[in-house]
């Protein structure tokens, strides 16, 4: 099996479908039936917990965003602005006046020119970019990973599930983007979880969805700047 072939479905047992259920990456339905298996099953419900609990950290890596400044104020001027009293009718001669309608029309191009000028001096803080997840896994190995890119930190996230590399190797982890040879981002530190940062060059990339796959190379990563080892995971980014 090679990185381009292996872009398969993900597998895996319980236990992974408890980490999706805990990731929140479920499709609607397969969430309610975990959900179901969580109020009857002790087991699935433990599994569940201890998830929440393995998983944290690397929320707890990210503060809260709250969002911009200039939302709320905005929302009160659409809600406030037509509520308020309406100016008593002015007289006829006021109507008929050329001197009002020229310094009427004054303060309207003043106005626009300041609604079109504010944004630039002051722009709106940009909305946080969404995160994408994936389930790592592949038919025939044991090797299981959850993978969740933040492209505000521009870091991807690993969450070991199962298997274990041999003696003397590594896991390698690789970006593939539609036919283009595979990417490597970088030898996966060992332990439950790690953090690995993405290079500019692959951050639009993985915004826009990609493949991430881990293949087993010599320790220290691939001489070549290919995989030379089997795929031992893989899968798609997807929207949290």
């Amino acid at each position: 099996m090679t990185l381009e072939q292996d872009n398969g479905p993900e597998h895996g047992g319980d236990d992974l479908l408890a980490a999706e259920y805990v990731l929140g990456v479920l499709p609607a339905d397969e969430r309610q039936i975990a959900s179901r298996r969580i109020d009857t099953e002790a087991v699935f419900a433990r599994m569940v917990d201890g998830w929440e609990v393995h998983l944290s950290p690397m929320g707890s890596a990210y503060p809260e965003i709250e969002p911009p400044a200039l939302v709320k104020p905005a929302i009160d001027r659409r809600l406030f602005t037509s509520a308020a009293a309406a100016p008593a009718r002015p007289s006829l001669s006021i109507w008929s006046s050329l001197a009002f309608w020229r310094g009427l029309a004054a303060v309207a191009v003043a106005a626009l020119a300041i609604y079109v000028a504010v944004p630039y001096i002051n722009p709106p803080a940009p909305l946080p970019q969404a995160r994408l997840v994936a389930s790592l896994a592949a038919d025939g190995s044991d090797v299981k990973y959850l993978a969740v890119y933040d492209p505000t930190h521009h870091e991807v996230g690993l969450s070991h599930v199962s298997g274990e590399r041999a003696s003397g190797k590594d896991f390698e982890l690789w970006m593939i983007e539609g036919k283009n040879p595979p990417v490597s981002m970088g030898v996966i530190p060992v332990g439950s979880t790690a953090h690995i940062v993405v290079s500019p060059a692959a951050q639009q990339k993985l915004a826009q969805g990609a493949v991430l796959a881990v293949s087993l190379e010599p320790a220290g990563g691939s001489p070549t700047g290919k995989p030379t080892g089997p795929v031992v995971a893989a899968g798609d980014l997807k929207s949290i």
